[in-house]
C-alpha cells in the first residue's frame, strides 16, 4: 500500500472529498464575514455618491501599447529578492502578469497559475487542485515553495499548500513570477523543484470603486467588491470582499461527487510612504468556507493573517527590510482530523555593495508554528500538539566581471529546525550577456525537503497495529540540480527561451518494512532516488499591433529507483505523478479597441502510473468595454470536450467538465 493512497484518504480528503452546499445568503457563513461584505457594499455606494464623474481609464494595457522589449524588461524580484529584469535572470522563470490574468478569464489564483508553461497544474475537483514544477507532483506536492506578498504560505502537515484557501482578488494581483528549479539559496527548505511568488498591488494603484459579478456553470456565481482611498497625500488604502460557489464534479462513471464549494474571503491593504526612501505596508486577510463531502459532514476551512513590512533605501547600492507576519488556520475534516495551526515569521534582509564588482544581500529570518492536531481513530498525528522552530541565515554575493557582461552570483543558506538540524542549501549561478539580446546562464544547486509531520508523525490507525507509521528517523530529502539556460530577441516582435535541466535526488520518501518478510507495519524512510532531466521553451510573437500569440512546451523524464538497502518496491509510484509533456498556446486579439478576443490552448500527455489519458483542451474570452469603467465578458472553459479527466486513479478519478460564465466589471475612480 502506497504513502499516496493513504494521505488521499486522509490528508487528501480536504481536498478531494469535501466540499460546500452552502448558501451565497450567509446561511453557512459566519456573520463575521456578512458584516464584512455588508461593510464593503456601504463603503463602496458611499464612493459612488461621493465621486460625481468616473475616471477615464480601462483597467488594462492595450495590446497596441505593448512591445517584446517591454515584456523583457519588466521587473522580478523573486531569483535574487531583488529587483531586475527578466531578461538578465540567471535562473528558468516566467512571469503571469495582471493582464495575462485577466485576459485569461482565471477566477482563482490557482486557475491564473496554468498560464506558466513550467509548472505541472491539474484539477483533481471542484476545489482540489496538483502543482508542481519538474515533477513530483501530487495533491499533497511537497517540493514547491509558494509565496504571497513574502508571506509563505505552508502546511506543516506535508510541507505543501491547500491551495483551496489560497486567494484573493485578482483585479489586485500584480505579478505572479514562477521559478522552476531550485531557490533555496535565498528561500530556504522546500525550494526545491520552484518558487512561486504572488505580489498584489500597492494600494496607490487600486484606488476607488470596483464591482465584479456573474457567474454560469463553472463558477455557479462570485460577487468581488474593492474600495480605495487616500489618508492625506502619502498614505492610501484598499479594501476587499469577495464571495463564490462553485459546482460539484462527478466521478467518471457519472455520479455526483457532491462536493459543492463555497468561500468568502475579506481583506484590506494600507501603504504608507514617509518618503520616497521609507515605506511601510500593513496588510492582512479573512476567509470562511465550507466543503461539502460524500457521505460525510461538511469539511470547514477558515483562517485569517496580517502581514507588516518596513523597507528603507540608503543609497543606490543599498537597501533594507524588515517583514513580520502571523497566520492562523483551521481545517476540520470529519472523520479524519481537526487542525488549528498558528504561525509566526520574521525576516530582515539588507543589500550593499562593496566597490563596483561585488553586490552583496544577507538576511536572518525565524519562525515559529503551533499546531494542534484533534485526532481521528483512523488517523493520528503522535504528538496531536507540537510547536516547531526554524533559523535561518543567508549570504549571496553577485560579482560583475567581463565589463558587466559576465555575472557570477555564489551563496548559500543555513537552516535549522527541530527535525534534522543544520541544513546547509548553496548555489552557484552565472550569466553571460552575449549581446544586449541575448544571454546564456548556468547554475549548480542544492536544494532540501526537511520532514514533514507525516514523514515523522503520522500513523494509521490511531492506535496498534499500525499499518503504517512515521520514520522517527526520517531525514531531508536532498537535491543537486544542474541548469542551463538561453534567452534571446532576435527581432523586436520576437522572444524566445529554453532551459534544461539535469537534477539528481537522493534519500527520496519510501515505504520500508521493518521484520522482512511482515509486510506491516509499513514505516516511512529514505530508501529511493531519483533523476530527472528536460528542457522547458517558451516563446512570444508580437504579430501585429493588435495579436500576440504566446507559446511554451515542456518535456521531461522521471527515474526513481530503491537503494540497495531498501525494502520498497513501489519506485516512486505514490510521489509523482506527471506527464512527459505538455504544451501551451495563447492568442490575445484586439481587433477592436473595445473589444477583446483571447484563446488559450493545452496538450497534456499521458500520466502513465495513474492511467490518466492524454488530452487537449481549449478556453477562449471574449470581452467588450463599451466606455473605460465598464466591461463585460463572456469566458468559456474546457470547450473540446463535455468532460476529461486531469488527475487520479481510476478509484477516485473525476471529470473535469466544459463551463461557461459571464462577467461584469464595474469601476468608479476617484479623480
Amino acid at each position: 500500500m502506497s504513502i499516496h493512497s493513504k494521505r488521499h484518504s486522509y490528508i487528501g480528503t480536504s481536498k478531494v472529498a469535501g466540499h460546500v452546499r452552502t448558501q451565497l445568503s450567509g446561511k453557512r457563513l459566519s456573520a463575521t464575514f456578512v458584516r464584512l461584505l455588508h461593510l464593503l457594499v456601504v463603503l463602496a455606494l458611499i464612493s459612488v455618491l461621493a465621486t460625481a464623474q468616473t475616471s477615464q481609464t480601462t483597467g488594462s494595457q492595450s495590446l497596441k501599447e505593448m512591445s517584446i522589449e517591454e515584456l523583457m524588461d519588466v521587473q522580478v524580484t523573486s531569483v535574487s529578492r531583488r529587483p531586475e529584469k527578466l531578461s538578465e535572470t540567471a535562473s528558468a522563470i516566467q512571469v503571469i502578469t495582471s493582464e495575462d490574468i485577466r485576459r485569461s478569464g482565471a477566477t482563482t489564483i490557482v486557475e491564473a497559475l496554468r498560464l506558466a508553461s513550467n509548472l505541472q497544474v491539474a484539477q483533481v475537483d471542484s476545489g482540489s487542485w496538483a502543482v508542481s514544477a519538474r515533477g513530483f507532483n501530487n495533491t499533497t506536492a511537497n517540493k514547491l515553495l509558494v509565496l504571497i506578498d513574502g508571506r509563505t504560505v505552508y502546511t506543516p502537515l506535508y510541507a505543501g499548500v491547500f491551495w483551496d484557501v489560497q486567494d484573493t482578488l485578482l483585479e489586485d494581483v500584480d505579478r505572479i513570477e514562477v521559478i522552476s528549479g531550485p531557490g533555496a539559496t535565498l528561500w530556504g527548505a522546500n525550494a526545491v523543484n520552484g518558487v512561486i511568488s504572488i505580489t498584489t498591488k500597492r494600494a496607490q494603484a487600486t484606488q476607488g470603486f470596483l464591482l465584479e459579478t456573474g457567474g454560469g456553470t463553472q463558477p455557479k456565481d462570485f460577487l468581488n467588491l474593492r474600495y480605495g482611498n487616500h489618508i492625506g497625500s502619502n498614505a492610501h488604502y484598499r479594501v476587499y470582499g469577495k464571495v463564490f460557489e462553485r459546482q460539484p464534479t462527478n466521478f467518471t462513471n457519472g455520479r455526483d461527487a457532491q462536493n459543492n464549494w463555497t468561500l468568502a474571503q475579506s481583506g484590506f491593504r494600507l501603504d504608507w510612504d514617509k518618503s520616497r526612501a521609507n515605506k511601510f505596508t500593513l496588510q492582512g486577510d479573512l476567509y470562511d468556507g465550507n466543503k461539502n463531502q460524500l457521505n460525510s459532514s461538511d469539511t470547514d476551512i477558515k483562517g485569517g493573517n496580517v502581514l507588516a513590512r518596513w523597507s528603507l533605501v540608503l543609497s543606490e547600492e543599498s537597501d533594507l527590510s524588515l517583514q513580520f507576519y502571523y497566520d492562523r488556520t483551521h481545517r476540520d475534516i470529519p472523520r479524519a482530523f481537526a487542525e488549528d495551526l498558528s504561525t509566526y515569521d520574521i525576516d530582515f534582509q539588507h543589500r550593499f555593495s562593496i566597490g563596483k564588482r561585488n553586490e552583496l544581500i544577507w538576511g536572518l529570518g525565524y519562525r515559529l508554528i503551533q499546531d494542534r492536531i484533534q485526532n481521528s481513530a483512523s488517523l493520528a498525528f503522535l504528538p496531536a500538539d507540537v510547536t516547531r522552530r526554524a533559523y535561518s541565515g543567508f549570504l549571496q554575493d553577485e560579482i560583475t566581471l567581463l565589463k558587466e557582461r559576465l555575472s557570477l552570483t555564489v551563496g548559500t543558506k543555513v537552516e535549522h529546525n527541530d527535525y534534522t538540524g543544520t541544513e546547509f542549501q548553496p548555489s552557484v549561478r552565472t550569466a553571460w550577456k552575449i549581446d544586449q539580446r541575448q544571454t546564456v546562464w548556468g547554475a549548480i544547486s542544492r536544494a532540501a525537503r526537511t520532514p514533514s509531520r507525516i514523514d515523522r508523525e503520522a500513523f494509521i490507525p490511531a492506535s496498534p497495529p499500525f499499518l503504517l507509521a512515521g520514520g522517527p528517523n526520517f531525514q531531508s530529502e536532498i537535491l543537486t540540480a544542474y541548469e542551463l539556460g538561453y534567452r534571446v530577441r532576435p527581432q523586436e516582435r520576437v522572444s524566445f527561451a529554453v532551459s534544461s535541466f539535469f537534477d539528481d535526488y537522493d534519500s527520496l520518501r519510501s515505504l520500508e518494512q521493518v521484520n522482512p518478510p511482515r509486510p506491516l507495519p509499513v514505516i516511512i524512510g529514505n530508501g529511493l532516488k531519483g533523476k530527472s532531466w528536460g528542457a522547458e521553451v517558451t516563446g512570444d510573437y508580437l504579430i501585429t499591433k493588435w495579436w500576440r500569440v504566446h507559446g511554451g512546451f515542456t518535456e521531461m523524464r522521471i527515474n526513481i529507483t530503491p537503494t540497495e538497502t531498501s525494502t520498497d518496491r513501489t519506485r516512486g509510484s505514490g510521489e509523482s505523478h506527471d506527464p512527459n509533456r505538455h504544451l501551451l498556446l495563447r492568442s490575445s486579439v484586439e481587433p477592436l479597441r473595445t473589444v477583446q478576443i483571447d484563446s488559450t490552448f493545452r496538450f497534456v500527455s499521458k500520466i502513465a502510473n495513474q492511467q490518466v489519458p492524454s488530452y487537449a483542451e481549449l478556453d477562449a474570452r471574449l470581452a467588450w468595454q463599451p466606455k473605460p469603467s465598464l466591461e463585460f465578458s463572456l469566458v468559456g472553459q474546457n470547450l473540446l470536450h463535455n468532460r476529461h479527466a486531469e488527475f487520479g486513479t481510476p478509484l477516485n478519478r473525476q471529470d473535469i467538465s466544459r463551463s461557461v460564465y459571464g462577467k461584469v466589471v464595474w469601476r468608479f475612480l476617484k479623480h
